[in-house]
């Protein structure tokens, strides 16, 4: 009777385990992938850069897009201007967590 409750808790904690392993690596990232952590910190720099672009007076805030991935932001859409494409990318470099920006903006 105690080998078979010894065993049964054997099995419990085996199992217990496993599935927390499955769990942790399902969070980890990889090259292509982000984990959930990394997925959110995106967000938050994607809204920092927009809402800094959209203080912005100087900038059409609605033709220009602001996407992140694992702190590098890319910037798309139109400005007026090659000043305005320049200002649009340091308002994103001035944002605290962003590793690096792409220029993607097309100049009408």
């Amino acid at each position: 009777m105690v080998m078979n409750k010894l065993q049964l808790i054997m099995k419990f904690l085996l199992s217990f385990v496993l599935v927390i392993a499955v769990c942790l690596t399902g969070c980890a990232s990889g090259k292509k992938h982000e984990s959930t952590g990394e997925f959110f910190d995106d967000t938050v720099l994607t809204t920092k850069v927009k809402a800094s672009i959209l203080a912005d007076s100087r900038l059409k805030v609605l033709q220009i897009d602001v996407e992140t991935y694992k702190g590098v932001v890319q910037l798309s859409g139109f400005v007026d201007t090659t000043e305005g494409a320049n200002r649009a990318v340091e308002m994103a470099r001035r944002v605290r967590g962003v590793k690096m920006v792409n220029n993607s903006l097309i100049v009408k």
